[in-house]
């Protein structure tokens, strides 16, 4: 954008030194490229683009409706307007782990700083809501991998969901 001074390598590598820090960030979330330009002039440490929030945003209910397309295309528009890193939710990846791949790959050639990627299975529900089915560790750790090849540049940031976080800790752990 016109008055934009960060490319997106540096918003990336201001997320990693962010994160080092230990502290609490704070990332409120952003459905458009004004909202993400009112959080960075309040002062916030970046901008979350929320699954659910976009869906709504297309008039959509948060049960994986939302493409690869939406979700990019939105999400750019708000990366751009901002000098914050953008963390979004990439749902589950929009399918197993070889699209998770081409997922991170768009994603990070728009100028996202990062994402987390839910343990779900299709059909997803919203996270905020109860009786959600899981996947396997063994496939969140395929997804996982497959995000983690994909990325360019090392700084570009992705994280399972809380729900297996620690199981996928351990089951690399035990099979590494």
């Amino acid at each position: 954008m016109h008055f934009i001074k960060k490319e997106p390598k540096q918003k990336r590598e201001d997320l990693v030194t962010k994160l080092k820090t230990g502290n609490l960030l704070r990332f409120p979330g952003a459905y458009n490229a004004l909202v993400g330009k009112l959080i960075e002039e309040i002062g916030y440490d970046g901008v979350y683009v929320s699954g659910g929030v976009m869906a709504n945003d297309l008039g959509m209910p948060d049960i994986g409706l939302t493409t690869l397309h939406d979700v990019s295309n939105k999400s750019h528009q708000i990366a751009r307007a901002t000098n914050l890193p953008t963390i979004i939710d990439i749902d589950t990846g929009f399918g197993e782990a070889m699209n998770v791949s081409r997922t991170i790959e768009t994603i990070e050639g728009l100028g996202i700083s990062g994402c987390h990627i839910e343990d779900q299975m299709n059909p997803k529900r919203c996270g905020h809501l109860d009786n959600k089915d899981l996947v396997s560790t063994e496939e969140m750790v395929k997804k996982i991998k497959a995000a983690v090849k994909a990325k360019k540049d090392s700084s570009f940031y992705a994280k399972p969901r809380e729900e297996q976080t620690k199981l996928i800790h351990n089951y690399i752990k035990e099979n590494a």
